[in-house]
């Protein structure tokens, strides 16, 4: 397993992270066979575990928690744990979002289903307009001072909230991001236009979600098949094949699947060791729901893709574009609701 320093921070991950958003209902909900992923990745070098408050309504978190509590007490300290805080956690209208009330408090909700005392990277999961990101900011600062994390990052901004947040750490004296998690793949590469040079500008750890783009790069997917997937009704806008972008993803994965063929990979390990090729990526997320799914990936880590089929890839998908740009995580509301753009 190849292990690279998470931005500035000093802290060496690998170069595969695992994914937990398939513990639990939405994926998974076998808590014993995926204790057994954990420790199987663990086992195999991943010492870097990413999840979210909001996965199956906290229960990947509960999962991750009882498995890591079950290891040695001395595996805790080898592990780089991210969770994430935004999404809606229940009634009413302040259980979610970025305002100190409830990233102090989801914080506090997070160490308790994950059994620990600190989390390594607490991660903002997704922007929020309504909240000044200098409060954002403090309250993520003084859980760091606090001891609760040691560092905190944020998932699928774009990168002028990105720079506007690294300034208004400056101004106020306050920590500052030291991650970004974004979506990228050989299908979405719009990040590559902006977000990943700021984010080497920064100096920030990037760990990419998506790698297989939702299921699409999985080797599942393509001309005459049923490509259907279990996020399909969840997501209907990025598997609806009479959308004409999704008609061009299929396109596309049909022809990065021969490329791939043609090189001696399968489309899923060229598309994970296309993300880690770049300078930018720390580490690339995988998700499985099942051991066969784990095992399928890991090996993906030791690959590394010549110039050449890099170019022919380029030529597939093109360098900063998202084929379909619903794929991107998010948009801000100027560009998703009619309402915003006309008044």
């Amino acid at each position: 397993m190849e292990y690279r320093t998470l931005g500035r921070t000093g802290v060496k991950v690998s170069s595969l992270c695992l994914g937990a958003m398939m513990f639990g209902s939405w994926g998974n909900p076998d808590h014993d066979e995926c204790a057994r992923i954990i420790n199987r990745a663990l086992d195999e070098g991943i010492n870097f575990i990413d999840t979210a408050d909001v996965y199956s309504g906290g229960e990947s978190e509960e999962i991750v928690g009882k498995a890591l509590a079950s290891a040695s007490p001395s595996k805790r300290d080898d592990i780089v744990l991210a969770t994430k805080v935004h999404g809606n956690m229940g009634d009413g209208p302040n259980r979610q979002g970025n305002s100190r009330r409830w990233v102090l408090a989801e914080c506090e909700a997070s160490l308790r289903r994950l059994r620990t005392d600190y989390i390594d990277l607490y991660q903002i999961h997704r922007p929020d307009l309504d909240t000044q990101i200098d409060d954002t900011l403090s309250a993520l600062t003084d859980l760091v001072h606090a001891g609760k994390i040691r560092y905190f990052g944020t998932s699928t901004f774009p990168a002028w909230m990105v720079v506007e947040a690294q300034w208004a750490s400056e101004r106020r004296h306050l920590e500052r991001f030291s991650t970004e998690q974004p979506p990228y793949s050989l299908l979405v590469r719009g990040v590559e236009a902006d977000l990943l040079p700021v984010c080497q500008r920064y100096g920030m750890g990037v760990l990419t979600w998506g790698p297989l783009a939702g299921g699409w790069l999985s080797g599942r997917f393509g001309s005459g098949r049923d490509n259907t997937s279990r996020r399909s009704a969840r997501l209907p806008e990025r598997y609806n094949l009479e959308d004409p972008a999704n008609q061009a993803k299929l396109a596309a994965v049909d022809e990065l699947a021969q490329l791939a063929q043609k090189a001696g990979y399968s489309l899923p390990e060229m598309a994970i060791a296309f993300v880690l090729n770049h300078p930018a990526v720390t580490s690339a997320i995988i998700g499985p729901r099942t051991m066969d799914h784990l095992t399928g990936l890991l090996k993906t880590s030791e690959l590394h893709l010549d110039d050449g089929i890099l170019d022919r890839i380029d030529e597939i998908a093109p360098p900063g574009r998202d084929i379909n740009h619903v794929d991107r995580g998010w948009a801000h509301p100027s560009v998703t609701d009619p309402r915003a753009r006309r008044r």
